[in-house]
């Protein structure tokens, strides 16, 4: 009995010690496809999360994230310009190739809810809440690249590419405020980000 309870102790001591554990932050320059209508510019943010995935032992691995991240867009219409900031919770899916213990790449897919939408507007007039004009569930691909340069801190770049609608489609008849497109939009994220391996 000893044994067996020792055995159950340990069994998660070994699996976790098999795990590699990283946190970072870092910056997103966001982009919107289709935009005609409400001139939007690119819009920089914020992104905060980690990740788990086994230590790498082999050149093909796997890595799971939990990724808190800025994005939207800024506008200018005939009557306002303002921004909209959309807040997300990425869960990204990655294949990891470990070249070397210092060079990695990661492709793969992932999932998006949106958490919180927020207009910044000189102008703005609206009925609803703002969620209502936006897709709450994203996905889409992603890549990037990462270096380690010393033992523990890392750094790297992705780009993100959804393939979901940012806006909702436009009911027949139905109009949307000036900070949303008539024209269905799509986000593209740049990442640049640091963080420490444990």
């Amino acid at each position: 009995m000893k044994i067996l309870l020792g055995f159950l102790f340990l069994l998660p001591l070994h699996c976790f010690s098999q795990l590699g554990i990283g946190v970072k932050a870092g910056l997103n320059f966001v982009n919107v496809t289709n935009t005609a209508g409400i001139n939007a510019n690119s819009k920089s943010g914020y992104m905060v999360g980690g990740y788990i995935s086994p230590k790498p032992k082999k050149i093909i691995g796997y890595r799971s994230e939990l990724i808190l991240s800025r994005q939207g867009y800024d506008y200018k219409s005939n009557t306002n310009t303002g921004t909209v900031n959309l807040d997300y919770l990425l869960l990204p899916q990655l294949i990891t190739f470990n070249f070397t213990k210092k060079f990695e790449v990661h492709v793969g897919g992932q999932m998006a809810l949106l958490l919180n939408a927020k207009v910044d507007s000189s102008g703005n007039s609206s009925s609803g809440t703002l969620l209502d004009y936006f897709n709450k569930f994203d996905y889409g691909v992603v890549g990037g690249v990462q270096v380690s340069p010393v033992s523990g801190l890392f750094i790297g770049s992705r780009i993100n590419i959804s393939l979901h609608n940012l806006n909702k489609e436009l009911p027949i008849g139905g109009s949307n405020p000036n900070f949303v497109p008539k024209e269905l939009i799509k986000n593209n994220v740049v990442q640049l980000y640091a963080g420490w391996r444990f």
